[in-house]
């Protein structure tokens, strides 16, 4: 299916299209009102000027981050109907403007951290929910809801997928329904509309303004939504985000609504959220709630696949072992990533013991991402040609609101913020030795003229007295020109053991910035003996080079462009297909290097990577019954010349 096709279904809205985007792209900032208006409140005295301003801050901050800069902004920045940042950066970087790459490698490590923190407070804010009324401790309930969540990955999404919009849906119904129950019992919260109450918070409150590190929780979920555009397409996500902002803002309102009711009071350990919900309906509330959250953690996991797939194709990430649980176009599952986080969770969990104490860690990261895909996406409109009175408009309001939100957020550094803070930079230092350290090696790689060694193949192929190696050879290649090849594939060929057959094919895999194409060329350098095959592949799309090279074979045949009818003689009477033998070049750092200092680490950390990694051939999916590994030493910066004195022999006459 291409591009075009992929869309199809969702360039026109629909009460499928709306209820599917409920399940996938609100599961994070949908439900949020779990914690954020707790957040706000604190430990301080509850006081008509702390909520209304809280409120007015949130109205804003949805109306300023969510609806205009990413509904309406942000989703017009499209990769062929594929959205997130790495999506955005495959636009932009074809402005040849090398420094995107760190926003990218940025939003991107700060959108993972986001994937550790996110189901950790979702979950225990929800669960903790039982303590109001029971007293139980929650922590091995919730580390058994989190272990739950995890384990079933690995069956993917397509059954309980089914699910996700209706129960979004209900919640959202809830949300709707619980806020008007209290607004209507006190109207006046709605004149926190005005943005006048959100000022005087700011600037009149004592410390008010570090009350926006707070605030900011009810945005969160703005980035991801953004990373999910994909399943649903934009005219679906806008159309259902007016339900959804409604339904929320009225739950906001509503909690206000009940919190001016204690004002002069603390809040203590109640959450304004489960307090709004009356005695009767308490316990369906709460598995209501239990299982948005676990929703909105599924989605920011699948998310989390989604983001370190592109990565591994942008060659920002080691390779790690992809699994397709279900036929469903981009759903993946990825197991060390999936029990990382899975340890991250629990990790946080243990650590902080309540979601209060986790809302330090919470949002740092997230703040960081938004200013990175910000970045991006200026870039994105000047390359547009967007009018430049929007795009100064733009950096001025989005630089005063996002940089507001992000000093707000350094208050919450030592209550957790380190915490993300670490995650995410060591998320980005993998980014970026992995990608530099392949910026290295490639660099110093040797390319020949394929041409010059043409006729030494065609001898080869034909000389009797070497024995044949396989019927059909086959390399991946790194070079970019069809008329050239790596100096070490040559030597393989010729010198290392000479490898005589009967066809020799060179493959090469190009990532294209499109999302999901999957097209291939075929040039015959030499006919029946030299044959060269470029993929060119989305950043969506896995390398599953087995299937598609087979794919292109089969092409051939039918064709009658090539015959892989075994060339010897016993078999080809019979018409018995010939063999098909693979060689991977495995690259190891050679002792006979002298290396600047910031090389060697980088290519030391990018090999202690690569030891952990997927080996190239289960991750170009190459059957390991076919494939031979030839270990080849990388020679960056050979050491000088040795000073080797020879002695006279000694003269035994």
């Amino acid at each position: 299916m291409n591009d075009h096709g992929h869309q199809a279904g969702f360039n026109k809205i629909t009460a499928a299209g709306l209820i599917i985007t409920l399940g996938i792209i609100y599961g994070d900032i949908g439900t949020s009102p779990l914690y954020v208006m707790k957040a706000i409140v604190g430990d301080r005295i509850i006081s008509r000027e702390l909520i209304l301003g809280g409120i007015s801050c949130i109205f804003w901050t949805l109306t300023l981050q969510t609806s205009i800069k990413y509904i309406i902004l942000t989703l017009r920045a499209d990769n062929k109907g594929e959205g997130g940042i790495f999506a955005l950066y495959a636009l932009v970087k074809r402005t040849k403007i090398t420094w995107l790459l760190f926003p990218a490698i940025i939003g991107g490590a700060a959108l993972l951290g986001d994937g550790i923190i996110t189901p950790a407070i979702s979950v225990s804010a929800a669960v903790e929910g039982l303590r109001d009324k029971y007293p139980i401790n929650t922590l091995p309930i919730i580390i058994g809801v989190l272990f739950l969540l995890f384990a079933i990955q690995q069956f993917g999404t397509k059954f309980i997928g089914k699910f996700f919009g209706p129960v979004m849906l209900v919640w959202f119904l809830m949300l709707f329904t619980l806020g008007v129950s209290q607004v209507v019992t006190d109207f006046s919260v709605l004149a926190a509309v005005s943005p006048t109450y959100a000022y005087n918070l700011l600037v009149e409150y004592p410390h008010g303004f570090w009350i926006l590190g707070a605030v900011f929780l009810c945005t969160t979920g703005a980035e991801a939504l953004y990373s999910d555009l994909g399943h649903c397409g934009k005219l679906n996500i806008r159309a259902s985000w007016i339900f959804v902002k409604t339904a929320l803002l009225l739950n906001y309102f509503g909690q206000a609504a009940w919190l001016l009711k204690s004002e002069g009071q603390l809040l203590d350990d109640m959450n304004p959220f489960y307090e709004i919900i009356p005695e009767w309906f308490f316990i369906p509330g709460f598995i209501i709630a239990m299982v948005a959250t676990i929703v909105a953690s599924q989605a920011l996991i699948s998310g989390s696949f989604t983001l370190i797939n592109e990565a591994i194709r942008l060659n920002l990430w080691p390779k790690v072992r992809i699994s397709y649980p279900t036929d469903l176009k981009g759903q993946l599952y990825i197991p060390s990533i999936n029990w990382l986080l899975f340890i991250g969770c629990a990790g946080i969990v243990l650590y902080f013991e309540e979601s209060s104490a986790m809302e330090g860690a919470y949002g740092m990261t997230i703040i960081i991402g938004m200013l990175m895909t910000s970045t991006l996406l200026v870039y994105y409109m000047g390359m547009k040609r967007y009018n430049k009175i929007l795009i100064n408009v733009f950096i001025f309001v989005y630089l005063a609101v996002e940089s507001s939100f992000l000093i707000a957020n350094f208050e919450k550094i030592p209550e957790g913020g380190w915490i993300s803070l670490l995650i995410a930079t060591l998320i980005a230092l993998i980014m970026w030795a992995w990608y530099d350290a392949r910026k290295i090696r490639n660099r110093y790689v040797e390319f020949v003229k394929l041409d010059e060694y043409l006729e030494l193949l065609c001898d080869l192929k034909t000389d009797l007295s070497v024995p044949k190696y396989a019927t059909h050879l086959v390399f991946l290649t790194s070079a970019n020109y069809e008329e050239e090849v790596e100096s070490k594939i040559i030597y393989s060929i010729l010198q290392r053991q000479p490898k005589r057959a009967d066809i020799y094919w060179f493959l090469h895999v190009d990532v294209v910035d499109e999302p999901y194409r999957m097209d291939y060329r075929v040039n015959e350098i030499v006919n029946d003996t030299v044959i060269r095959v470029d993929f060119y592949l989305g950043f969506r799309v896995a390398p599953r080079i087995n299937l598609m090279f087979r794919k292109v074979v089969q092409d051939l045949v039918k064709c009658k462009e090539v015959d892989i009818v075994s060339r010897y003689e016993s078999l080809n009477k019979n018409q018995v297909i010939g063999d098909f033998r693979f060689i991977v070049l495995e690259k190891f750092l050679s002792n006979e290097n002298d290396i600047p200092f910031y090389e060697k680490i980088v290519l030391d950390i990018y090999f202690m990577l690569k030891s952990v990694s997927l080996s190239e051939e289960k991750a170009f999916g190459l059957d390991t019954s076919s494939v031979h590994i030839e270990k080849v030493p990388l020679v960056i910066s050979p050491i000088r010349e040795i000073s080797l004195k020879r002695l006279p022999s000694h003269n035994h006459s």
